[in-house]
């Protein structure tokens, strides 16, 4: 099983950027898809981004063309970069890796510990 430390949440305002970071406790190289999730306040947790085994990305439509996604495999690490960031975009962001094929956010998927991303004034 793949653990997943989160860093980068913190407050920022509308316009601005910030930049979240996922480090997995193993190799990056052989999972079949890494990527974020959010949750706002009163609102379920929905799909951000998509990074795929080879390399090809998704994103949800209220982030497309604001946010990248993107890994390094030396550092074990992927990034999802956000961009001109809205109120609506606050919630707390999880990082999720798909080890075994099943897809992203799937039950056997790893899960980080989250992070706040706040959007504000």
């Amino acid at each position: 099983q793949v653990q997943l430390v989160e860093s980068g949440g913190g407050l920022v305002q509308p316009g601005g950027s910030l930049s979240l970071s996922c480090v997995a406790s193993r190799s990056i190289s052989s999972i079949y898809a890494m990527g974020w999730y959010r949750q706002g306040p009163g609102k379920g947790r929905e799909f951000v981004a998509l990074i795929s085994k080879a390399g090809t990305s998704n994103f949800a439509d209220p982030v497309k063309g604001r946010f990248t996604i993107s890994r390094d495999i030396a550092k074990n690490t992927m990034y999802l970069q956000m961009n001109n960031l809205k109120i609506e975009d606050t919630a707390v962001y999880y990082c999720n890796a798909d080890p075994d094929g099943c897809g992203l956010g799937s039950a056997t998927s790893s899960w980080g510990q989250g992070n706040q991303v706040t959007v504000s004034w």
